[in-house]
Order: structure tokens, then C-alpha cells, then sequence
């Protein structure tokens, strides 16, 4: 395999992503032949690079558009995307993404990601002849559809920037419209705007990406010189500042942003036992205007 040439751009980008000095960078890049994912790996087994420090960068302008079925067993999200914030305010824009709703709805689970693409498709004839009259480019980059699998709930924080949807199991006639069970999701949806979480529960991380983090825990006592079983014990002990990372982590694990003493899980347990209900957070999606990937 041909060695991959290091350039000045390739070291900051990785410097930005991870923290880490320039020297570092070169070096963990060259040794993984320019492999992003793997010279970050490489740092954070050196203990150079934070866990948690690649964001996603910001690409764009846009909003994000929301709508919500008025019995709650239906949602949708969909980022619309131009070049300035100015253009993200004007009527034109906002009809847009209605349009783009209602575009969405109408094709339902046809609705996914190449559909969403297709240049001669429904959403590509918005488009067009709005980007003629507002003189930006302009693209519909994602959509996330929730339907018939439980109650949906919504949330759109900084006048549109971010868009939380959640889908709670187990939500039994009547208890939709309690206060209880409406402060749960609106806190719960909160915590994902703020908290980030990856995960919807433990089950849901892949065993790929668990045996990295150990791996990497490993690289870092290697020479620690303790016995195999009390590494594991603090392997183990480490996952669980794994599951409860902001942002990343599994929702359930993490700290609850209104009382930082309790987990999301004992916040969800104690609204479910004031319900008489065990109600539970099925999936969950979090989009940020600009930011790739959910």
C-alpha cells in the first residue's frame, strides 16, 4: 500500500478533532497512513486526544422543520439547509420546509434518504425554483420519520437550530395527557438537545465500539504493572464513565441536566411510578443544523 502524504491541512484538521499538539498529529496520521479514525485511536491510546472532542462542523445555515401528529403516534424532523441566516427567516424559507412536511408525510415510509435526494423528485421541485428566486443554494440534507411504534414527542431548541425527537414505549391509554407523563418528555427531550447522548440504552452500542473503548483502556495501563483481574474490574469501571459521557454516553446513564444527583434512568423510573406505568425511551433522534450525522 502506497504511503499516504501528510499534509499541513490534514494535521490541523485532526488537531481541531482531537486537542492534541501538532507533532502529535503528524505523527499518529503517518502512523495510520492518513486514516482519521485510526490516528485518533492512536492518540487517545498515547492519552493525547479527549473522547469526546470531535464535533460535527458546521456546514450551513437552515432550520430545522418539525411537525407532529395531533395524537402524537407520528413525527418528522427534516433539516432545510441555505447559504445565510437571513435567507433561514425570509416567508419563503419558512414555506419551504411546510412544503417539505408535507412532501414527507404524503410519501411516508417511501420518504428516506435517496428519495430525499432524487433530482427529479418531489422535494428537488421546492427547490429549484426557490433557489432562483433567493439567489442561495439550498438542499434538504436529512429527514427522520417516527410512525406507529409508540408516543412521539418533539422539541426544537435555538429558534430551530437543533431538533430533538423521542419515542416513548409502554404509554398506556390515559396517560398522555397527565402532567406528569408531559414533563417527562419535555425533560427528557431537553436533556437530548443538551446532553447529546448516542444511545437510546446499553443494548444499543455496538460490541465493535465497546471493545475499541477497551482496547484504548487497556493501551493507557499497560504498564501499570496491576494483575489482569483488577484491570478489568477498572476497565469495567471505566465503561461506566463510557456510558454516562455528555456528549455521547446512552441517555439512561447520563447525569439529568434539571437535578445532576439523579440519572436520566432514575428521573424516567420515578415519572413511571407516578404514572403506574413503566414507560421507557424506545429511539431518539437529534438533529443540529450543519452538523453531519445525527
Amino acid at each position: 500500500m502506497a504511503t499516504m502524504a501528510i499534509t499541513a491541512e490534514m494535521v490541523k484538521k485532526l488537531r481541531d478533532q482531537t486537542g492534541a499538539g501538532m507533532m502529535e498529529c503528524k505523527n499518529a496520521l503517518t502512523e495510520a497512513n492518513g486514516d482519521f479514525d485510526e490516528a485518533t485511536t492512536i492518540l487517545r491510546k498515547r492519552g493525547l486526544a479527549s473522547a469526546a472532542k470531535k464535533a460535527g462542523r458546521t456546514a450551513s445555515e437552515g432550520l430545522i422543520a418539525n411537525t407532529v401528529a395531533s395524537d402524537h403516534s407520528s413525527g418528522i424532523l427534516a433539516e432545510v439547509n441555505c447559504e445565510s441566516d437571513f435567507v433561514a427567516r425570509t416567508p419563503d424559507f419558512q414555506q419551504l420546509m411546510q412544503s417539505v412536511l408535507d412532501e414527507i408525510a404524503e410519501a411516508g415510509d417511501a420518504a428516506n434518504d435517496a428519495w430525499l435526494k432524487d433530482p427529479n423528485g418531489p422535494i428537488a421541485r421546492h427547490l429549484t425554483p426557490l433557489i432562483a428566486t433567493l439567489g442561495e443554494n439550498m438542499t434538504v440534507s436529512r429527514l427522520v420519520r417516527y410512525a406507529g411504534n409508540g408516543y412521539v414527542g418533539q422539541y426544537i431548541h435555538q429558534g430551530g437550530k437543533i431538533g430533538v425527537m423521542v419515542e416513548f414505549g409502554g404509554v398506556t391509554a390515559g396517560i398522555e395527557q397527565r402532567e406528569e407523563f408531559q414533563t417527562l418528555v419535555r425533560e427528557i427531550a431537553m436533556q437530548i438537545a443538551a446532553g447529546n447522548p448516542a444511545y437510546a440504552r446499553r443494548e444499543d452500542v455496538p460490541a465493535n465500539v465497546l471493545e475499541k473503548e477497551k482496547a484504548i483502556y487497556r493501551a493507557q495501563m499497560e504498564n501499570s504493572g496491576k494483575p489482569a483481574n483488577v484491570l478489568e474490574k477498572i476497565i469495567e469501571g471505566k465503561l461506566g464513565a463510557f456510558y454516562k459521557q455528555m456528549p455521547g454516553g446512552v441517555l439512561p446513564d447520563q447525569e439529568s441536566i434539571r437535578d445532576p444527583k439523579m440519572s436520566v434512568k432514575q428521573v424516567i423510573d420515578a415519572a413511571g411510578k407516578a404514572l403506574g406505568a413503566p414507560v421507557a425511551v424506545t429511539r431518539f433522534a437529534r438533529l443540529k443544523v450543519g452538523e453531519t450525522g445525527a
